[in-house]
């Protein structure tokens, strides 16, 4: 049973240029202990979409329409104080992008996880404190840390306190924006095995937004290429990282060597990303496309099922297949 629902989600920014199209038409559903990676370029959407869904948005973004349900709970009928109150922290957290500079450098790190717990629910401080105590165990943090400013955490604890405190409420949805960022390799892996412990504990979903797209696949049950706004690609981790149909996912893939594969000439995606103002019409990737055709520029392909958990927004994705070596 899904415990996130999206369906048809918009999201603009009001700037003085026009509205730029952050989040244009997303469906999807999460589901318990599902992890959901969401990859693509800057700019492509993917932290303005987090913001979307915990309805964290600046004064000149505005939901154009949609629908986010939440463990049975529909946002958009609530009011922004009410998420605020009810829904925040209790049912759906998240680990912002930049985590590490999210605590503030003048309170203790064991108080600004208490806080959150106090502030959300009806509990006394003795009872916030053990729980926060427990909470800095299950990251790896020895409680006696309680006390300690920001600037005696490392990197890597930070990051850990940071997940602490999205889990103060046992969230049935945990975002994770660029949870690695900065990190290095070997604290990576404490992070990832981290949130994946918290997954099966918690009985949690996790929606992972990231850049990297080995990070991504490692993770990820169900992985959801972003560009432009809009899903792209979209299905079985297995089968979008060793079958994809689209070409800006093959244009992604083919810029990550592969220590498996003999030593090769990594290629790019041509072009830059477009005007979120003035999007290209048609398919929005059709400018930087090797496959575009006329119907590319002037139809925008659906995001359609085109074989079992593989969903793609692609008017030649037939042609991409046959000419990976499938079957046209």
């Amino acid at each position: 049973m899904a415990i996130l629902s999206v369906k048809n989600l918009r999201m603009y920014y009001t700037t003085q240029a026009g509205e730029v199209k952050a989040v244009d038409g997303l469906t999807f559903n999460l589901d318990q202990q599902e992890v959901l990676g969401i990859a693509g370029e800057s700019g492509c959407g993917k932290s303005s979409l987090a913001s979307t869904l915990l309805k964290l948005l600046p004064s000149n973004a505005q939901i154009k329409e949609g629908e986010i349900s939440v463990d049975g709970v529909d946002l958009m009928k609530m009011k922004d104080a009410d998420v605020r109150r009810n829904v925040r922290w209790t049912k759906i957290a998240m680990v912002p992008q930049g985590a590490m500079n999210s605590l503030n450098p003048v309170f203790r790190v064991g108080d600004q996880i208490t806080e959150a717990i106090t502030v959300h629910s009806d509990v006394s401080k003795s009872e916030a404190k053990s729980r926060t105590e427990s909470l800095l165990r299950l990251v790896g943090i020895d409680p006696s840390r309680y006390r300690h400013y920001p600037h005696e955490f490392s990197g890597g604890m930070k990051q850990r306190a940071m997940i602490a405190m999205a889990l103060a409420l046992n969230p049935k949805v945990l975002i994770a924006d660029e949870p690695t960022t900065a990190l290095d390799v070997i604290v990576q892996a404490g992070i990832i095995k981290l949130l994946l412990s918290v997954k099966d504990e918690f009985h949690t979903g996790v929606i992972l937004i990231s850049h990297d797209l080995a990070l991504v696949a490692q993770m990820s049950d169900t992985t959801a290429i972003m560009y432009a706004g809009k899903f792209v690609e979209y299905g079985d981790s297995k089968e979008v990282y060793g079958s994809a149909l689209h070409p800006y996912t093959l244009g992604l893939l083919g810029a990550f060597a592969d220590i498996r594969k003999p030593k090769e000439v990594l290629t790019s995606v041509p072009g830059s990303p477009p005007d979120l103002i003035n999007p290209p019409t048609g398919c929005r990737f059709n400018p930087r496309c090797p496959y575009a055709e006329d119907v590319c520029r002037t139809e925008e392909p659906p995001l359609t099922e085109v074989m079992k958990d593989h969903s793609v927004a692609c008017h030649m994705w037939k042609e991409v297949r046959a000419q990976r070596g499938g079957t046209a």
